[in-house]
């Protein structure tokens, strides 16, 4: 790595060690704690993280995903961006499969799971009540994002889980300058924005939340599809 890429992955440990200790947002950090005491039956002899959620990955990954906020009893629970519940074990086959990831599970912290040339993020950072961020707790937290797509140099594609995650990347990379339309584009399952020379192209995927995926609203084909685009553009 050359003296600036350790420079910025120095800039970027330091955002997340500070990330880590935020506690901005009272309604967030009393739920995040309140899990930690009551947690699922099913964890009850695990020490739950309870804090905001770091990026999963590597900040000179060519792919960026977008989440939501951590899960209740997942992320909140292994610190590690949608590891720990179903929504996880989507996206993780998914990535395995198309080529994003060294394996198709994650259980754990220290299992060996790693992503390839990707990176997994979310607007909000620690769990909310009903998995409903308010707008003032998306604001709040948007710096954080902010500054890590800003030490995220490399970046060429963005997919974004769900209309929230979809709409708050356009919000931020029109801050950025980047040539986003207006009227601003509809979310919608494999939607693409191309905002320009030196900007990632956006591309929107239903977030795999069981809402959605017990109820056939997204399929793995479909999953599959969005991150197989995904690896067609990162290099063209």
């Amino acid at each position: 790595m050359t003296h600036n890429g350790s420079a910025a992955r120095a800039a970027f440990d330091r955002l997340q060690a500070e990330l880590v200790e935020c506690r901005l947002c009272d309604r967030l950090v009393a739920w995040r704690e309140e899990l930690a005491v009551t947690k699922r039956a099913a964890y009850a002899d695990q020490d739950y993280w309870a804090r905001p959620v770091p990026m999963l990955g590597d900040p000179e990954a060519r792919l960026l995903i977008i989440g939501l906020a951590p899960g209740a009893h997942g992320s909140n629970r292994t610190g590690q961006m949608f590891m720990g519940d179903r929504s996880g074990e989507w996206l993780f086959r998914t990535l395995h499969r198309t080529g994003f990831a060294n394996r198709p599970v994650a259980d754990h912290r220290d299992d060996g799971f790693r992503l390839i040339d990707a990176a997994i993020t979310a607007i909000v950072r620690c769990v909310p009540p009903r998995n409903r961020p308010t707008a003032a707790e998306r604001d709040a937290c948007a710096p954080w994002i902010e500054q890590e797509i800003e030490l995220c140099r490399r970046v060429e594609v963005v997919v974004a889980l769900g209309g929230m995650a979809f709409d708050q990347t356009l919000r931020i990379g029109r801050r950025r300058g980047w040539k986003i339309p207006t009227p601003k584009p509809r979310f919608s399952h494999g939607v693409e924005v191309h905002p320009g020379a030196g900007a990632p192209t956006i591309i929107g995927c239903y977030h795999p939340s069981q809402q959605n995926t017990f109820t056939g609203r997204l399929t793995e084909t479909m999953l599959d599809a969005v991150f197989a685009r995904a690896a067609r553009l990162i290099g063209e």
